[in-house]
């Protein structure tokens, strides 16, 4: 494993896509001041200022180099000791990896966590000591692999190392560190080695699927993994006699008390709750003999005008988003089921934003029978035949009470003004202040979603790479066309995944659900997918950023045809795209992530789709600062072209 230490997927990616001059500083004075402060440096004879660090002929020792830049050091058993001097690291700005692996360095560790671009940091076997800041790594947000293991740090493991969103390995082991574990709630760990500390308490649930042996000799701590159960705590509603010597725990009796009344009035609440629920479902039961729907409502008329009609949206339990569900109109349309709209008394009227498609009512939406299209997040939604022949999506959106009528008007008016071939334009809403309903034009593709991870065999839909191309150069336009309009915005679309990218003829891209973020509050904020970034998770803050990080998941679902885990609300299900392509670019086997469907057809186009792959991973790097800006990757999509014309 020593051997295999320094991952490569930031840089290939890096690399491949900028040109040497990007570095053209050379690096050997930074590596000589370095060198002056190790004592007993005879093993870096090599570092002579008379030579490059980085060409075949001359390539200085325990350096590791790309394209003349060093990326690596890997100072691995010479019998280094002194400063390691930080200055100097940092202007080595393409360094990816550092180790100094059994050498002779103490005292405190370093300030290595000003070298925020490191994706491996190996010190083990050395005689650092003293304790390390809790929020030590916290801006080292790249950091896969750390090594601290037998050194002589104490204090507590620092918090910022369980909040590391890539982290891969931990070692540990051997050192003093003392108090309890903390969390670490990250799929991406897949090996972790706290034995031989100090640590105390419970094992955390979260390393629950590493072996006992990783967290051995540690006498203090206790659970299930390490078959010693953990002491109960002391019940707070209890009191202890004054002598120590016959201290007993005795009950509480007001607490018992309080607890009794608590119970009663409990149940006397949920009595009279019960009744009012009984009394209002009679009056409801009431209404439904009574109501009629009119069939004489007219067609067409002003969008001004008011109208009564009885309404009421088909109910479906709401579920997750499924990898093999239909989503033929948005993220909140899943589903097959067909139902008549039903009524319930309201006087309302539905007012058009965008009427190229013709005028209606909401009575017009109310004649023919609606087929649900599924329940998600941000609400439920059917599709319906209007008189005229359109088809249209009626959306039931819930947790949009961010703004009065007026605001919602205006901002959804400004929605309704805009035109582009991969945006899809909202034709009217509906408001009230408990729910709010959007129509939208039907579109009959279906979602990308659907088409990517759904029944290909019976669609027979063809998705080679010139497909997959156009789709993703589709969805790069239309989002450019948003964040120029929508640019005030704090995230212009705010919720862009294959389930809101639809498919129209020649499978060609439409964006919708964007926009929404002034719109909605609560539970619904949540449900946006920008909501789901790195940004957002660990600080959260969104900005048009966000939405570049989504696309750039986009990118990586159509190419490797996995459904990315970062769609799900937890942590089980789906595959983790980013990082499951970071780690197959660092061992040289990117061939692997590929779609078998695509690279067996297209091997002439191998080079364009892991041009494509580096894209999406520039696109998903989680730190918004070094992501690729939206111009620059959509230039870098549009120049993509298969072979042989497209």
């Amino acid at each position: 494993m020593a051997d295999r230490w320094f991952p490569m997927s930031f840089l290939h990616l890096l690399f491949l896509l900028l040109p040497p001059s990007v570095f053209p500083v050379p690096e050997y004075e930074s590596l000589l001041l370095l060198k002056k402060h190790f004592t007993n440096a005879s093993a870096l004879n090599s570092w002579d200022p008379g030579s490059a660090p980085c060409t075949e002929r001359t390539q200085w020792t325990g350096l590791l180099c790309y394209n003349g830049a060093v990326i690596g050091l890997g100072l691995k058993g010479m019998g280094l000791s002194g400063n390691i001097t930080v200055e100097a690291l940092a202007e080595l700005k393409g360094l990816r990896s550092f180790s100094v692996v059994n050498n002779s360095f103490q005292g405190d560790i370093p300030e290595l966590n000003r070298l925020v671009e490191l994706k491996a940091l190996y010190l083990s076997g050395n005689r650092f000591s003293g304790e390390i800041p809790p929020h030590y790594f916290s801006k080292m947000v790249w950091l896969k692999k750390v090594w601290l293991s037998d050194n002589q740090f104490t204090g507590s493991i620092p918090l910022s190392l369980g909040q590391l969103p890539h982290l891969v390995e931990l070692r540990l082991e051997n050192n003093q560190f003392s108090g309890h574990i903390p969390a670490f709630y990250r799929p991406t760990l897949d090996y972790i080695d706290l034995s031989n500390n100090e640590l105390t308490g419970e094992v955390p649930t979260s390393l629950s699927k590493f072996n006992s042996s990783s967290f051995e000799g540690n006498p203090g701590l206790c659970g299930k993994k390490l078959d010693v159960e953990c002491a109960k705590p002391v019940e707070n509603s209890t009191k202890l006699k004054t002598d120590p010597d016959e201290a007993v725990i005795k009950p509480n009796k007001k607490s018992f008390k309080k607890y009794l009344a608590a119970i009663i009035l409990l149940g006397v609440m949920l009595v009279a709750v019960l009744i009012l629920a009984a009394i209002r479902w009679m009056r409801n039961k009431k209404k439904d003999t009574n109501a009629q729907v009119p069939a004489h409502a007219a067609a067409g008329g002003s969008s001004d005008d008011p109208i009564e009609v009885q309404v009421m949206v088909p109910k479906v339990k709401e579920v997750e988003p499924s990898r093999k569900s239909n989503a033929s109109s948005s993220s909140s349309c899943r589903g097959s089921n067909t139902q008549k709209a039903r009524g319930s008394a309201a006087g309302v009227d539905l007012v058009m934003v965008n009427d190229e498609k013709g005028v209606f009512k909401l009575a017009d939406l109310m004649k023919g029978a609606a087929e649900v299209l599924g329940n998600g997040r941000l609400g439920l939604c059917y599709k319906v035949m209007v008189t005229n022949g359109v088809r249209l999506v009626v959306k039931k959106m819930k947790d949009m009470s961010a703004l009065g009528k007026d605001d919602f008007d205006r901002e959804v008016r400004r929605l309704g003004k805009l035109r582009h071939p991969n945006v899809l334009t909202p034709l009217a809403y509906h408001y009230r202040t408990e729910e709010k309903l959007f129509v939208y034009e039907y579109v009959p593709g279906g979602s990308l979603l659907y088409l990517l991870h759904g029944d290909r065999d019976s669609s027979n839909v063809e998705l080679d790479f010139p497909a997959r191309l156009k789709i993703v150069q589709g969805i790069a336009r239309g989002l450019d066309y948003l964040h120029m309009e929508l640019s005030s915005l704090e995230v212009p679309h705010g919720n862009l995944k294959s389930s809101n990218v639809l498919l129209g003829p020649d499978n060609h891209p439409i964006l919708s659900d964007y926009g929404y973020r002034p719109l909605v509050k609560g539970e619904g904020v949540k449900a946006l997918f920008a909501y789901k970034t790195p940004e957002a998770t660990q600080q959260g803050k969104v900005s048009p950023k966000s939405d570049v990080y989504c696309l750039g998941i986009i990118i990586l679902e159509i190419l490797t045809g996995k459904f990315p885990s970062q769609y799900l609300s937890h942590e089980e299900g789906g595959t983790d795209v980013v990082q499951w392509a970071e780690s197959a670019l660092s061992e040289r086997r990117q061939h692997e992530l590929l779609d078998p469907e695509i690279t067996d057809a297209q091997n002439s186009s191998l080079g364009n789709m892991e041009r494509l792959l580096h894209i999406g991973l520039l696109c998903t790097q989680t730190c918004p600062g070094t992501r690729l800006e939206l111009k620059t990757a959509i230039k870098m999509i549009d120049e993509l072209q298969v072979e042989g014309g497209q």
